[in-house]
């Protein structure tokens, strides 16, 4: 008996770090599978392993893989993706394409890992291969510049989504809204009709139901359906109609958080006194069914998580100052809505909410609960510089905090 249940969680382990990793988990809905982590921090924070400086500025989060750090950094004009050992030492920095040269131009694609390579994308819009264990780059496409894609007025904010071989991009535009590039070559397997709208800073997700696979998408106006076979949109719906009227959406809307996925229900937010909505797909992924909106959760672009029947994350009062929120996944009815610090990012793991301000840069454990609001611990970060936008990811016991320049990594497993 000891013997199986040994095995039995060596496989475990093995399975669950052979997940991608990728932005927001690797399900992309900032839930993390660890287990065993603490539960309560010491007074000024988790101990600190390492500090690691000279990874160029972004607002990108960490990817592990096989025991090295993967984090993307502005450099000059340049986006660079840069491999970090556990020691703390850079390994080596790629430059893989230009900035963004406008307002924010830090970096903001996370790496996605898997099978020895990386994949990221610049903030104009090339797609890159690299070599996760040399740096050196196996294919780059400028999918904007091919595709003639429509910016909004921040770039491009997208980690690449890897489905079945092939890399997924969106370009927005008049002749497709999104690309499917051949993982190993880089070479166009497919594109979508276009939906003649600019992309939004919205990385997408791949959902499953029935057995069938849908990438669902979000421009400045839809959300949409997206079959990874083949590229056919399957069905779109326009988000911008139940803004309220109040709102001037005459330029779209300004969508910076990727929708969640549960048992065939899809949740769509948007900061900016926009309404979160949800939607239920139908059995055979060729539309949706509106359900319900609310004005409680208007996340701004630190993303939410769904634990137990829940939805939690910030809100956006303005661009200085948001709340935290517990709403209802089945009806959105609000259950708190709570000031800390100001409005930031949001993921979870083993049980516990971990959130990060962006101002000025508070870092909480919170014990997920739809009756109050519950911080358990917090600590500030205090290395760095602009405002604190990267979202926290944790891997193999480790939590990773990136401002500016820096990464920071802190011991959160249990004793």
């Amino acid at each position: 008996m000891k013997k199986f249940v040994a095995i039995f969680f060596i496989l475990f382990s093995v399975y669950a770090w052979s997940q991608v990793p990728q932005f927001r988990g690797p399900n992309r809905d900032g839930k993390y599978p660890e287990k065993g982590l603490l539960k309560q921090w010491p007074e000024n924070g988790p101990n600190l392993l390492q500090e690691i400086s000279g990874i160029g500025n972004g607002y990108s989060s960490a990817s592990v893989s096989n025991d090295k750090i993967y984090i993307t950094g502005m450099i000059d004009t340049l986006d660079y993706l840069s491999c970090i050992d556990f020691s703390g030492k850079i390994l080596w920095k790629t430059a893989y394409g230009s900035s963004w040269n406008q307002s924010f131009p830090e970096t903001r694609s996370t790496p996605t890992i898997m099978n020895g390579k990386a994949y990221v994308s610049s903030g104009r819009g090339v797609v890159a291969c690299i070599d996760a264990e040399s740096g050196k780059i196996i294919w780059s496409v400028d999918a904007f510049k091919k595709e003639e894609g429509a910016y909004g007025i921040w770039g491009v904010a997208e980690s690449i989504l890897l489905v079945d071989g092939k890399a997924i991009f969106t370009t927005g535009g008049n002749n497709t809204t999104m690309v499917a590039l051949d993982a190993n070559t880089g070479k166009e397997v497919w594109k979508s009709p276009s939906l003649q709208d600019n992309l939004a800073y919205v990385s997408p997700i791949l959902i499953e139901k029935n057995g069938k696979k849908q990438i669902i998408g979000v421009t400045a106006k839809y959300i949409f359906g997206v079959n990874p076979e083949n590229g056919n949109i399957a069905w779109s719906f326009d988000y911008q109609k139940i803004a309220p009227p109040e709102n001037d959406n005459s330029r779209g809307l300004i969508n910076c958080t990727s929708p969640i996925y549960h048992n065939g229900i899809l949740y769509i937010t948007s900061g900016y006194n926009h309404l979160g909505a949800e939607f239920k797909l139908k059995d055979d992924l060729s539309g949706v069914e509106f359900l319900w909106k609310d004005g409680v959760l208007d996340n701004h672009h630190g993303g939410v998580v769904l634990v137990d029947g829940y939805l939690y994350g910030s809100n956006w009062v303005n661009n200085n100052k948001g709340n935290w929120c517990c709403i209802s996944f089945d009806t959105g009815e609000k259950k708190y809505e709570e000031t800390f610090k100001n409005k930031g990012s949001i993921i979870s793991a083993d049980g516990m909410l971990y959130i990060y301000s962006e101002q000025p840069g508070f870092v909480g454990l919170v014990k997920p609960s739809p009756g109050k609001f519950e911080l358990v611990s917090s600590f500030q970060i205090t290395k760095g510089n602009g405002p604190h936008w990267a979202h926290p990811s944790i891997f193999q016991g480790k939590l990773f905090i990136r401002h500016g320049d820096y990464l920071l990594v802190y011991d959160i497993k249990e004793k």
